[in-house]
């Protein structure tokens, strides 16, 4: 595997999910100029997540065993359970496919979301640069 899709398109749900956190926590102080991206935001990031997370699968197979593949099966679950946060996010606070302003449920998901995201997202760099998969 020359060059894996995966490393390639994580950058959009991670890009999108991480400012939607930022439109959220806006909102408190910039009102709906603010939040009312999230809702864009979030539903672009989840969807691109799902492609992420087909070409991850497929590309599982070149993860060599133990601790790489171990440290794999940790971003896989830290990348699920953001996955889990940011959608429930979503359609929490959507009314007839418009968003709306967020709550305090809204916060606690968003900030779930972005911890459970930095880990996953540390995991992937570990299996990159500390395990090497994914290069020649």
């Amino acid at each position: 595997m020359r060059h894996p899709l995966h490393p390639a398109l994580v950058h959009f749900p991670v890009a999108c999910w991480s400012l939607a956190v930022a439109a959220d926590f806006a909102g408190w102080h910039f009102g709906e100029m603010a939040w009312s991206w999230s809702g864009g935001l979030l539903a672009v990031g989840c969807a691109m997540a799902l492609v992420a997370m087909i070409a991850g699968l497929v590309e599982l197979s070149r993860v060599p065993d133990g601790p790489a593949m171990r440290d794999a099966y940790l971003h896989m679950a830290a990348m699920l359970a953001a996955f889990a946060f940011f959608t429930s996010r979503l359609l929490l606070r959507l009314e007839h496919f418009h968003p709306l302003a967020p709550d305090g449920l809204s916060m606690i998901l968003d900030v779930g979301g972005f911890f459970t995201l930095v880990i996953g997202g540390w995991l992937g760099g570990r299996l990159v640069y500390g395990h090497g998969v994914g290069r020649n």
